[in-house]
């Protein structure tokens, strides 16, 4: 059989000039076609090819242009009791969807889906394992296009990406799936990325089309489409369920013909590539087929984005003056000297909370020194603060091979500090910049070292801009730094510096940054000299000062210049910085906001996620305070803070993880000092249901069950019924915890419930999962449904407290 592959510009040709159509659901249409529970769907392209080659040519007959291969759970991970390589799935695969392709004149795409374990800091697969399981995907692809799909993690995501760029040339399309929050006005991954983030990150690393698939049906992802289209120029991909699965039937909700109608929806606000998942048929993709047909396509124009900086959870798009936190720089400063060279972490995790809550929007970390390894020190403080703040990350370091290496490592969108006018020092580090799509800082500085004179420093600014373009970096993504001299030795330098921040802005139109304390070294009442210098800056056009914002003179300076200049809308930002200041006292918790005491830095520490802080704190007060004082006044108060943060969308899985873990590590101390742990409120009893290999939530679910102090009986994975109920038996547990990530499994969760409401009248079943529903749980016999891993832990505690044990 010939190859055939099609060429990346006929594939980008095509999407820039009219709609794509993609096919619909493998896995719903392989279950209609015999696929048992357990079986990996990926066998069936070596032992039933004939029903995936008909799957194929359904979809194929009713219009789809791109034709997926029955890859998406093909890794090593994944197939690893199946018997089979990954190359041989992958290698029939697309024989498979090839003949067809050629067939229909269609594309063929190499189907790539989450590798099934979670990366850290919530799982324990590293970036770099990640990345090496999906290059053996890709390297044994003879698709014309990478599709990665139903992403939740966007480090797993960027892994993906890389693995493709840097083993093969082909169009990458990535998309991943979305939750509505509680109030509906929000969506985000289980990870807690937003589109914002994953479009900025996306746009960054130059794929080739994003969008969404799954996250239920087309009406619930029309704002995921609308902020795509705001935070990028790249195609926008639209593949959503069929609506919400009916479980008795393994049917959904919405016809083929509502279907092709609400797709319609998504097509008006730009999408442009669409397709369908769970649930959708190849009647499903023929209606949607004619519902393009009706239309007229129409490329948007390309949009000037604004400079934009982001974490996995947090988007700074610089419209206004943003501060950028100073202190995990070690210049002058001993003690984070001292915390860099002994590997204290947690020294470097307050430091950068503290900058946080203070009002930094973006913190630089700098790590070098000269008797440390530098790369080493930086990836491993970049991944321990991913998991505490939320604020993005700038990249400080002369290094041009630490620099790739914390882009690589970093979970977002960095700016790198910095380069120079020396074009040895561009041509170094702007490919590395240019590889990640993250913003540049340029000193205005050369082999001649820094200019006496504005006009000469712009000379620089303007050859590093040029010089940016050229390699392909956007003139949005170059800033430059006008550089601080100190005053105390060069006193007309400081109008020099504000009047080339003012030719930069005026005549580049670029951004400008500077680190404002430069200018006050060698003199007294510094915070006065700096804070009136920042003040001429601000006004001559410096847009991301570099600070320290635990100076709440200066803090409150760029917070009211927004103010004034009109840069914050409605003095939303200002409200809510003032807010943090204006009791020292949270009477709601009860906890004193400013206070040293050990009780406070305790629940504080829990709060941030600080594990040896917490452990640390709590050591110190068993010698005066009770232990089981400690656990109810203080830990599980501060992880329902937690808890509170995370269901209203302000906090999210990661910190959920570590504040667990920080409580989880305060126990381990008060356990060595009792004869008696004092984690036993009762016994509860967690499975996933037979057939469901998916245990990533209920894991979650029992970290967070022993950390307030419940006895979690975990029965693991795919557990048969008998299994259940003679723990029951055995355990007598309180409470019992069913989950199903599978709609194939769903149907296991029902015969369980069954069989432990005839064997175990009274007992208590809370049940949770991806495709489980409020409704679901009522119709089965379940006593109580759980959203989250947190809603469980309240069921459990109201049970506890109305007695029903």
């Amino acid at each position: 059989m010939e190859n055939n592959t099609r060429s990346k510009k006929e594939i980008l040709d095509k999407i820039n000039s009219g709609y794509l159509l993609l096919d619909g659901a493998m896995g719903t249409m392989l279950q209609k076609n015999g696929l048992k529970l357990g079986v990996p769907p990926e066998s069936f392209n070596i032992t039933h090819q004939e029903i995936i080659k008909k799957i194929t040519t359904d979809y194929a007959k009713a219009g789809a242009l791109v034709l997926t291969t029955n890859t998406f759970g093909a890794n090593s991970h994944k197939l690893l009791k199946s018997g089979y390589s990954v190359k041989e799935i992958i290698t029939s695969a697309t024989q498979i969807t090839r003949e067809v392709a050629n067939e229909y004149g269609a594309f063929v795409a190499q189907d790539i889906g989450p590798i099934g374990e979670m990366l850290k800091p919530v799982g324990s697969l590293s970036f770099e394992d990640a990345y090496e399981i999906i290059k053996e995907q890709v390297e044994n692809t003879t698709a014309d296009i990478i599709i990665i799909e139903t992403m939740t993690d966007l480090n797993e995501m960027r892994a993906a990406v890389l693995a493709a760029k840097e083993n093969t040339d082909l169009p990458i399309f990535c998309m991943m799936t979305f939750e509505q929050s509680e109030d509906k006005k929000a969506m985000r991954t289980f990870l807690g990325v937003s589109p914002s983030e994953m479009g900025i990150v996306l746009e960054s690393l130059a794929v080739d089309a994003i969008g969404v698939n799954c996250s239920n049906a087309p009406t619930e992802v029309i704002e995921i489409i609308k902020t795509l289209k705001k935070v990028t120029n790249l195609p926008i991909i639209a593949k959503p369920n069929a609506g919400l699965p009916n479980i008795n039937s393994n049917d959904y909700d919405l016809s083929p013909e509502d279907f092709a109608e609400d797709m319609g929806k998504l097509l008006d606000v730009g999408a442009t590539i669409v397709g369908g998942c769970c649930g959708t048929t190849p009647l499903y993709i023929e209606l949607l087929k004619k519902e393009l047909d009706k239309r007229n396509f129409q490329k948007s124009p390309l949009k000037i984005l604004p400079p934009t900086v982001c974490s996995s959870t947090k988007t700074v798009t610089i419209n206004k003056v943003c501060i950028i936190g100073e202190r995990l720089n070690p210049t002058g400063k001993k003690l984070l000297k001292e915390a860099l060279r002994s590997g204290n972490t947690d020294y470097i995790l307050k430091t950068a909370v503290a900058q946080e809550d203070a009002g930094a929007d973006i913190l630089d970390i700098n790590v070098g020194l000269p008797d440390i390894d530098e790369k080493k020190v930086m990836i491993t403080n970049i991944n321990a603060l991913e998991g505490v703040i939320s604020c993005p990350l700038q990249i400080d370091s002369s290094s041009s091979e630490v620099i790739e290496f914390a882009l690589r490592a970093y979970n977002g969108k960095a700016i790198v500090n910095s380069v120079n006018g020396e074009d040895k020092v561009l041509d170094s580090i702007l490919p590395i910049v240019k590889k990640y799509g993250a913003l540049v800082i340029g000193l205005t500085l050369n082999e001649k070292g820094i200019p006496p004179l504005a006009k000469d420093r712009f000379k620089i600014a303007e050859h590093i801009l040029n010089k940016a373009l050229s390699f392909g970096i956007k003139k949005e993504n170059v800033i430059i730094d006008c550089l601080t001299l100190t005053v105390s030795a060069e006193q007309k330098a400081a109008a020099e510096t504000v009047l080339a921040i003012k030719m930069v802005k005026e005549k580049l139109g670029l951004k400008t940054v500077l680190g404002v304390s430069n200018i006050s070294f060698g003199l007294p009442n510094r915070e006065a000299i700096n804070s009136s210098f920042l003040t001429l800056a601000l006004n001559a056009g410096l847009d991301l000062p570099i600070v320290n914002p635990n100076i709440k003179s200066i803090t409150d300076s760029i917070m009211t210049y927004n103010i004034l200049t009109c840069k914050d809308e409605n003095c939303l930002d200002f409200i809510s910085y003032s807010n943090k200041f204006t009791d020292k006292i949270d009477t709601s918790k009860n906890v004193l906001k400013d206070s040293t005491d050990t009780k406070t830095l305790l629940f504080n520490a829990v709060t941030k996620g600080l594990k040896d802080e917490a452990k640390a704190y709590c050591k110190e007060l068993l010698e005066t305070t009770d232990s089981m004082k400690i656990v109810n006044e203080i830990l599980i108060p501060a992880l329902d803070v937690v808890g509170e943060q995370f269901g209203n969308g302000t906090l999210f899985l990661p910190q959920l993880l570590l504040s667990a873990m920080a409580v989880e590590a305060s126990f381990d101390i008060i356990k060595t000092t009792i004869k008696k742990s004092p984690s036993v409120k009762g016994k509860i009893i967690l499975a996933t249901v037979k057939g469901d290999i998916h245990d990533i939530g209920k894991n979650i679910v029992k970290i967070l069950l022993e950390n307030y102090g419940y006895t979690v009986i975990d029965l693991g994975k795919d557990v048969d019924y008998q299994v259940v109920l003679d723990a029951v038996s055995l355990h007598k547990p309180f409470l019992i915890g069913l989950s199903a990530l599978m709609t194939t499994t769903a149907c296991n969760m029902k015969t369980t419930v069954m069989l432990l409401k005839e064997k175990f009248p009274d007992c208590k079943i809370v049940v949770g999962g991806a495709v489980i529903t409020k409704d679901y749980a009522e119709k089965i016999g379940a006593d109580f449904y759980a959203k989250d891993a947190k809603n469980t832990v309240d069921i459990a505690n109201s049970l506890i407290l109305q007695n029903k044990i």
